[in-house]
């Protein structure tokens, strides 16, 4: 169901971004475990989790999309195609959430080299992975967030 006001659209804002945090911690924690690829893996299935349950409170998953009434429903999608994000309002499927993980994929390719290196590499690591986990996470919020705003104005 989307959000009826604006203060209501907030505190989702607001709600999603403490999961963010709190995933993106996981994923600095899962960064400490040498064993090579196994963080990529745990950030993929942390987005293949975080992604939907963000579009699930902003009411942009594709069930709640389209239980929506036509004249809402044509304002979802046409503020969909203005703001240009690949994950509101879709099913996130393993190809999606590997694609997002692409947009940090310097990031991430600089952690796994960093985190065979005691203390300081292992530092950065985390730091890398977190900064990662967050942007993505609250670049999808940010986007959700201007989905649901556009179609309140309207």
């Amino acid at each position: 169901m989307l959000p009826k006001s604006l203060d209501e659209l907030d505190r989702i804002r607001a709600s999603c971004k403490a999961m963010v945090r709190r995933r993106a911690a996981t994923s600095g924690g899962m960064s400490l475990i040498p064993i090579p690829g196994l963080d990529i893996a745990g950030d993929v299935g942390m987005l293949l989790q975080m992604i939907p349950a963000i579009n699930h409170r902003f009411g942009l998953t594709p069930e709640q999309i389209e239980e929506l009434d036509p004249r809402h429903k044509v304002l979802i999608y046409a503020m969909l195609k203005k703001v240009g994000s690949d994950l509101a309002g879709r099913a996130i499927t393993r190809k999606l959430a590997v694609a997002a993980m692409k947009k940090v994929s310097t990031r991430l390719a600089t952690k796994q080299v960093l985190k065979y290196i005691p203390f300081a590499g292992q530092a950065a690591a985390v730091a890398l992975s977190v900064t990662a986990m967050m942007y993505l996470g609250n670049s999808h919020i940010e986007a959700c967030y201007e989905i649901v705003r556009g179609s309140l104005k309207k």
